[in-house]
């Protein structure tokens, strides 16, 4: 790798962004600043702690800890975006300061389908990467991780016209350098929407129904006949939405996803874990992109649009508490 100094603002430093701040860390060539909010005055005091089951324990004390990306006072190579995806049109105005088009790659690590788009009407210079982690990690107390031994990205380029193809290939291996050094789990893949939308497919299941029913993924499944074939019946919209939009997915898939739930523990989800505690949720992204898209293209969805629907009325009680 090369020597140069690479500047890291890694924007929100939830579970998961904590995760990747250690992982860019582990580089000496990463300059990190933070954007942390709940947890700032403890990471500010006593740095981040991660404790991994892949990775052993580590204190990391980034370069800055900030409450904004303006506070930074600075703009940067990459910009990693790991914030939760609730109020994402809203996002390109807070890290604007931080961002020098022809030098700044927005980085995306998020659940949903149509992150990029705000980012990109944004910033239309920019090169933008996409990311779909599936990493376990939580954060019981400000400022200190928690992370299993489920660790897995898939990432790729989200095409601008706009800049040099070998620019962007250029500043894509970088990235993937940094992750490397760090010792995580990726791969660079041709289209990065495929896997988007595939992680999709799986969080607007298991993410909405247990939500709704405050079961875990095998309760919901054995609560009654109609169970698995409503969740089929969902699982077949979402990729009649993909499949119109362009996105090569199979529908085999759902028997894939199904196979690899119920090969699982049961388990919760992070939607009904926001749910549990009167947290805003990421409907919009998981559920709300996909209805908007099947509108659009006058496709029936009758299942996804009714779950959306009551959804959005649930999230609507947690986003007023937040005043978001």
């Amino acid at each position: 790798m090369s020597t140069n100094q690479v500047d890291v603002l890694l924007y929100g430093l939830g579970a998961i962004g904590s995760f990747y701040a250690f992982i860019l860390s582990r580089s000496e060539n990463v300059r990190l600043t933070v954007v942390a909010r709940s947890n700032y005055e403890a990471v500010r005091s006593n740095g981040l702690v991660i404790n991994s089951q892949n990775h052993g324990q580590h204190t990391i004390h980034p370069y800055k800890v900030v409450k904004t990306a303006a506070e930074a006072q600075s703009t940067f190579d990459y910009i990693v975006c790991a914030h939760k995806a609730i109020d994402q049109a809203s996002v390109p105005a807070q890290i604007a300061p931080a961002v020098d088009e022809k030098r700044t790659t927005i980085v995306v690590i998020q659940n949903g389908v149509g992150n990029e788009e705000p980012f990109r009407k944004s910033f239309p210079g920019a090169t933008i990467l996409s990311c779909v982690t599936w990493v376990g990690a939580s954060q019981p107390v400000p400022g200190r991780v928690e992370h299993t031994s489920s660790e897995d990205m898939q990432m790729g380029l989200f095409p601008n016209p706009a800049v040099d193809e070998s620019l962007e290939k250029q500043r894509l291996d970088t990235f993937a350098a940094l992750l490397k050094h760090g010792n995580t789990v990726f791969q660079v893949v041709p289209n990065i929407q495929v896997q988007r939308w595939e992680k999709v497919v799986w969080n607007a299941a298991w993410n909405s129904l247990t939500t709704l029913t405050m079961l875990d993924t095998h309760g919901w499944l054995s609560s009654s006949a109609s169970a698995t074939p409503l969740t089929r019946k969902l699982m077949t919209e979402v990729i009649d939405v993909a499949q119109a939009c362009g996105v090569p997915i199979e529908y085999s898939l759902i028997d894939r996803l199904l196979e690899k739930i119920l090969a699982m523990p049961p388990i919760g989800s992070s939607m009904q874990m926001d749910a549990k505690n009167g947290k805003p949720m990421e409907v919009d992204v998981i559920l709300g992109y996909p209805v908007a898209k099947g509108k659009e293209l006058d496709l029936a969805i009758p299942t996804i649009e009714t779950i959306y629907v009551i959804l959005t009325g649930m999230n609507r009680r947690f986003l007023q508490a937040s005043n978001l």
